[in-house]
């Protein structure tokens, strides 16, 4: 390497600084990394994955993963919103038990603030579940969700599917049609941002479509 190439690498070293990425205001504007980049401009639409547990200290919340997208960068510290949230591999798989059902259901909802979310829920009953009782839990995990879509704008939305919110109403009225072991909200995935987003936590905006 030349003396002027390798002054040029070391000078776009220089260039570049560290910056905080912060979780969104609605999980407690915590820092949860730091990425080390010349241009602000290109850590927009990076994801950075952490954990419940790393932001609640909960350690219940261990296997609760989330996924951050960075949306803009403001004061040297980026700022982000919820990408996706899903449960790991191990804790999905300690749910299931023999003799067991469960019960999946996929939805596609619109928050109030007109963000598209795909969300995953799953059920597993304390035993065998026949197709009418799957077919009732289905409808009342739509109903619960679409509900809270419809009343919530993204940032309610996220906290209270999170947290479990939203999986203690659905299993507060599917407990009636069958006895049930666990209820979750097991994955999240954004699938689209309004195209001029107005996100008052954040104070930043991003456009078009998270992937």
């Amino acid at each position: 390497m030349g003396m002027s190439k390798a002054r040029k690498v070391r000078d776009k070293w220089h260039a570049k600084k560290w910056f905080p990425v912060h979780a969104p205001q609605y999980f407690g504007e915590l820092e949860i990394a730091s990425i080390l980049c010349e241009d602000p401009q290109k850590l927009i639409g990076r994801v950075v994955e952490t954990t419940l547990y790393d932001i609640t200290g909960d350690v219940t919340h261990q296997s609760i993963k989330l996924y951050f997208m960075i949306v803009g960068v403001e004061g040297g510290r980026a700022k982000t919103i919820l990408k996706q949230h899903e449960y790991s591999t191990d804790y999905l798989r300690s749910l299931v038990r023999r003799g067991s059902s469960r019960i999946d259901g996929i939805f596609t909802v619109s928050s109030k603030d007109g963000y598209v979310v795909r969300y995953s829920v799953v059920a597993f009953a304390k035993g065998r579940a026949n197709s009418s009782q799957a077919r009732a839990i289905r409808a009342i995990m739509k109903e619960v969700l679409e509900e809270r879509a419809r009343n919530l704008d993204y940032s309610q939305l996220c906290h209270e599917v999170v947290l479990g919110k939203v999986a203690s109403d659905i299993y507060n009225k599917a407990k009636k049609i069958i006895p049930l072991r666990h209820m979750g909200v097991r994955k999240s995935k954004l699938l689209a941002m309004p195209t001029r987003p107005f996100v008052p936590e954040e104070g930043a905006k991003a456009e078009a479509k998270a992937a």
